[in-house]
């Protein structure tokens, strides 16, 4: 019989030859003297090493040994023993932008925009057709369903804006403005300013300083805090409510309005394009308030203020579980450790049941991260092709049933436990305050 060698890389040493060689093909485990396991990398010593890409950094996958080798049972394989360290999320891929890109199928570059004019009549006719349905029916057990149909519907109008802003709803920049602000000032969202702070988010995405969405606070602005502000940050139902005072004054350590042409969001020649979106607003407010002396201001509040706040739910609990939720900590990097590459493979996927096509596939977000100007119709087709080579750096979202209510839970935990991050290190993973809301100490 051929001599039995494991490989040196998985850790195992060569058996002896004056082991009696058993029916199952192995050793018997305890004829085995135990196997050191290789020392695995910590978290700690990953925050503590500041030293970028272009250091010697050992990064590679190692494997670790088990301490014993099982007996292989029938129709097992020679390496079902062999255990291999646990996935790093924060190494550098093996793999650059430009492989995933040489992935994407041609055609999903191409932007339709008659396609995307289709999406948009079909929201605009079902948000007035529900508006018209509940006002004629008027009855007390329909409007709840009314308000949450609507409020996701105002959802998927803003989905529809956000593609303009990325440019992936069409070619045309004039027809992308136009669209755009039609859409986003009917919900009151200044086009423009949102727009460009978006595209900050997107070109600094998994940097703790500098990222513009939901990025973590450090250890120190988090102490900064006094209790009521850190309260609404992490307590259920106030972060849900966040993004009209996110609009007006962005998130704590930051400044700036997304409505003053001033702000420190914005450069010089961006004012005219925030002033345009401002007025725009503006409009629409004063719409809303002729509205609601027409039709007085509880049947206002029925048919579009209840709703705005159910879209606004929508808008907190998609974008922050884009980047917050994972059972295993994800990586926020600083310095010379982050790249637009490294802090997109952080974002996440989100399965919402029936919903996915409702909202337009957002729930599809690494591919839209990498490549925002691909159509979000594409989003799933790329996302399908870029598998292989994303490997263990995309995770697979949980499947959802028919209405997503499972992601009700994640947010929970996440609220719970992913409070800051360490001022130090260019390479942090949130940790947990065990004081706030009786949380207990973070493993």
């Amino acid at each position: 019989m051929a001599s039995w060698v494991l490989f040196r890389g998985c850790g195992l040493r060569i058996l002896p030859a004056a082991l009696p060689r058993p029916r199952s093909g192995i050793p018997p485990a305890a004829s085995l003297k135990p196997l050191r396991r290789r020392r695995l990398l910590s978290s700690t010593s990953c925050l503590c090493c500041s030293v970028g890409l272009a250091g010697r950094r050992d990064w590679a996958l190692r494997v670790s040994a088990p301490l014993q080798v099982a007996p292989l049972e029938e129709g097992s394989t020679m390496g079902s023993g062999v255990k291999e360290e646990a996935f790093d999320p924060g190494t550098p891929p093996p793999f650059g932008l430009a492989q995933i890109r040489a992935a994407v199928p041609r055609h999903c570059w191409v932007k339709d925009p008659w396609r995307s004019m289709s999406y948009v009549v079909r929201d605009v006719v079902v948000v007035f057709g529900l508006a018209v349905a509940a006002a004629y029916l008027n009855n007390w057990i329909m409007w709840p369903l009314y308000w949450i149909a609507q409020g996701t519907m105002f959802w998927a109008l803003f989905v529809l804006g956000h593609d303009c802003g990325h440019g992936s709803f069409s070619n045309n920049p004039k027809l992308n403005s136009v669209v755009g602000h039609l859409l986003h000032s009917s919900i009151l969202v200044p086009y423009h300013g949102w727009r460009i702070s978006h595209r900050t988010h997107h070109q600094n995405h998994g940097h703790v300083e500098n990222d513009e969405s939901w990025h973590p606070l450090s250890e120190k602005l988090y102490g900064s805090l006094n209790a009521v502000t850190r309260k609404l940050r992490f307590t259920l139902p106030f972060p849900m409510f966040a993004y009209p005072f996110y609009l007006c004054s962005r998130s704590p350590g930051k400044s700036g309005s997304h409505f003053h042409p001033s702000s420190d969001l914005f450069v010089p020649n961006e004012k005219k394009d925030v002033i345009t979106s401002t007025v725009c607003w503006a409009t629409m407010v004063v719409i809303l308030a002729g509205l609601t002396c027409l039709m007085g201001p509880i049947q206002m509040l029925k048919l579009y203020g209840i709703p705005y706040w159910i879209f606004v739910m929508w808008l907190d609990l998609v974008t922050y579980l884009h980047h917050h939720g994972l059972e295993e900590k994800l990586p926020w990097y600083r310095g010379k450790e982050w790249s637009y590459l490294r802090g997109g493979l952080t974002t996440l996927d989100r399965d919402y049941g029936w919903l996915n096509n409702i909202h337009h596939d957002i729930g599809t977000h690494v591919i839209h991260h990498l490549f925002p100007q691909i159509p979000h119709y594409h989003l799933v087709e790329v996302t399908e092709a870029a598998k292989p080579i994303l490997g263990k750096y995309y995770r697979e979202p949980v499947k959802s049933g028919p209405l997503p209510f499972h992601l009700f839970g994640v947010l929970m935990t996440s609220l719970g436990c992913d409070h800051f991050v360490s001022d130090i290190g260019d390479v942090v993973y949130y940790q947990t305050d065990p004081r706030l809301n009786g949380a207990s100490e973070a493993k």
